[in-house]
């Protein structure tokens, strides 16, 4: 019986030091949320980049938003590991932010992106972004084709001449151990030239 006891008092302790983990991982997360959009308001009184935290590698580049899913998202520079643990982030080697070509942004399946299993072909999003003068801008694009593909089908993936927004994580959504394919969604411009938008950007 004595056993008994202590392997159940073991229990209770795993449980409960899993459980203040996960606790402490999500307050983690919630609180990188709230300085990553406290920077990004700061970004928007300067025009300059700002660090959400002061050892952070990365900083808020853009805002995406998707009206139909109601969708709100912080963008972060360098789609690195340890940066999309706390947001969407921009994919170097593609387009850059306003310029010409492709230009890709990455999340991952069981958060940031999550919502994109409920997009469609003609959904509108909205990117903000600063540019070299440090003026916020603003792009509208459609949705133009949603597609599950291959990791080595490339082609999808291969930088354009024509100016596009693709989005892509890993599929299938949730957190299945396994994510052998890609989900794409490749959105057109609305307009062929970004505006400038208030700073409040609201």
């Amino acid at each position: 019986m004595k056993a008994i006891r202590v392997l159940a008092a073991l229990v209770v302790i795993a449980g409960a030091c899993l459980t203040g983990r996960a606790l402490f991982l999500h307050a983690k997360a919630m609180l990188a949320g709230v300085l990553i959009r406290r920077a990004w308001q700061e970004s928007i009184g300067t025009g300059k980049p700002h660090a959400p935290w002061p050892w952070a590698d990365t900083y808020p580049v853009a805002r995406l938003r998707i009206p139909r899913l109601g969708y709100d998202e912080i963008v972060l520079e360098g789609a690195t590991p340890r940066t999309l643990a706390f947001g969407p982030a921009r994919v170097l080697s593609w387009a850059a932010l306003g310029g010409p070509g492709n230009l890709m942004l990455a999340g991952h399946r069981t958060s940031w992106f999550r919502p994109l299993q409920g997009i469609l072909r003609g959904d509108t999003l909205r990117l903000d972004w600063f540019d070299r003068q440090g003026r916020l801008r603003e792009r509208l694009y459609s949705v133009d084709a949603v597609q599950v593909v291959e990791p080595e089908d490339v082609v999808r993936l291969m930088p354009t001449t024509e100016d596009s927004l693709t989005l892509i994580t890993c599929y299938p959504f949730g957190r299945s151990p396994r994510s052998p394919q890609r989900f794409l969604v490749r959105a057109l411009p609305l307009e062929k030239e970004a505006v400038e938008t208030e700073t409040t950007n609201n």
